[in-house]
């Protein structure tokens, strides 16, 4: 087993990751709460998370994942005010919140499937865990983390020595209503206390209730990821992964009632993929073009082009999306599935098997590059220098079946359609690349023979806005 470096939000460096058991690495993702679809920012996250994900396995680790899926409870401000996004999508579509939450929780693992994003093999609805919530929040009654006020039942924050231990924060830097729909809890002790579970005072029309020892009402957000990874995945997390928007307040007070329930530390690695925002700002659901998986296949896009685009940054950069820098990606990736193809036909040709320690050689430098600090843009360089390798074809294409254990771009699986019209333009894009260089020198005679160059191999030359490409004459 290689060990793997990561980014630790708690510690703020980059750390080896340290399994609590001999056996097994634990790993928990914050789910989506299934209100509407997916945006392609939130998506970002589950792709890095993913990758992250296969690389443990591909590094050795036997990994244990569990997800949970927000179906109750997540309110639409970080103050424990607003209204249920559950209730929201339902006043929205006209339909309960379980025909909502069924319907967009279906989409999500769609959306998941065609960005080839693995289903965790523990999936866990909110709503099937409310015993456990509340045998959580007994504990912390029990142990003098809790009270009620208002109706409500909250955790009392002041009780924690170092709440800010994720962010590195001190409570002066809170400031309530910075936000235009976030306001004081009055009910409060402290400004930074959050709601457990709540009543019927808080709405009279909210669906999803149970009976509780408060009172009839539903779960807080953050109660539900502290109690799920508490059932499925034991009393010491290796991994906590989740988007950068939930470091606080969500992940913030998941330590704090789970340590505080547990008495000892929790989780030992944090993980958190940065935005990806679109030119005006973080991408949502409320401004702009929604951009969802639907959206980009309507505009002729595939998938995993998106999925390349992601994995050319490095997941801890801020990335900025915008269509011309999707075609870039879509245009690499057309040409990658057209080299593999050119590859894997030449394999086929070959009377060879593949070279195993060659194999292992990469892999091992693989798992070196992409293993330090999740570098998945290294990892396509790798992959690029093992095109050009002067290696044979079948140990070639070994290699790349085994890189794409983890990077997950169907490169030979997808390149059989461009190997099944016997095509191979590889190298006719290059001689577009050429041009394009040429014309920007102003050496139009150069520019010009190679268009000829082209024509002759059958193919035309188009200039649109994204760039050259070829049309078959």
């Amino acid at each position: 087993m290689q060990k793997i470096k990561l980014y630790n939000t708690a510690t703020r460096k980059v750390e080896e990751l340290t399994p609590h058991s001999e056996d097994k690495l634990t790993m928990y993702t914050c789910g989506p709460t299934v209100y509407h679809f997916a945006h392609i920012g939130n998506l970002r996250t589950y792709i890095m998370e993913d990758v992250l994900e296969k690389l443990l396995r591909y590094a050795g680790y036997n990994v244990v994942r569990a997800m949970n899926i927000t179906d109750v409870g997540h309110l639409t401000s970080d103050a424990d005010t607003g209204e249920d996004k559950m209730l929201e999508g339902a006043k929205r579509e006209g339909k309960t919140a379980m025909q909502i939450a069924k319907y967009y929780t279906e989409a999500f693992f769609a959306d998941c499937y065609r960005l080839n994003i693995k289903k965790p093999e523990i999936v866990v609805p909110a709503t099937d865990c409310i015993p456990e919530f509340i045998e959580l929040i007994q504990t912390l009654f029990d142990k003098g983390f809790a009270y009620t006020a208002g109706g409500n039942v909250y955790f009392d924050t002041s009780k924690v020595e170092d709440y800010y231990c994720l962010t590195g924060h001190s409570a002066d830097d809170l400031m309530v209503g910075v936000r235009d729909d976030v306001t004081e809890d009055l009910n409060k002790r402290n400004k930074t206390d959050f709601v457990l579970w709540f009543t019927t005072s808080k709405f009279g029309e909210q669906e999803l209730r149970w009976d509780s020892p408060w009172g009839y009402g539903y779960p807080g957000w953050h109660i539900e990821c502290s109690a799920i990874s508490l059932k499925y995945l034991g009393e010491y997390l290796d991994l906590h992964c989740g988007g950068v928007d939930n470091i606080f307040p969500h992940h913030t007070n998941e330590i704090a009632q789970s340590e505080a329930a547990l008495g000892h530390k929790w989780c030992g690695h944090w993980f958190h993929p940065r935005h990806l925002n679109d030119k005006s700002g973080k991408m949502s659901k409320s401004k702009g073009e929604f951009l969802c998986v639907d959206t980009l296949v309507a505009k002729g896009y595939k998938p995993l082009a998106y999925r390349l685009f992601c994995l050319q940054s490095h997941y801890m950069k801020q990335l900025v999306f915008t269509y011309e820098s999707l075609d870039n990606a879509s245009s690499a990736y057309d040409k990658l599935l057209s080299r593999v193809a050119s590859i894997k036909s030449a394999a086929a040709k070959e009377n060879a098997v593949a070279d195993k320690d060659k194999v292992e050689k990469y892999r091992a430098r693989f798992i070196e590059l992409v293993g330090n600090d999740m570098n998945t843009s290294l990892g396509l360089t790798l992959l690029y220098d093992v095109l050009k390798a002067d290696i044979d074809s079948v140990t070639k294409l070994a290699v790349i079946e085994d890189f794409d254990r983890v990077l997950s771009l169907d490169l030979v699986s997808a390149s059989e359609q461009a190997l099944e019209t016997g095509e191979d333009t590889s190298q006719l894009e290059e001689l577009l690349l050429k041009r394009a260089e040429a014309k920007k020198n102003r050496d139009w005679a150069t520019a010009d023979a190679i268009r000829d160059e082209i024509k002759a191999a059958g193919y035309a030359i188009l200039d649109t806005p994204e760039g050259a490409k070829l049309k078959k004459l």
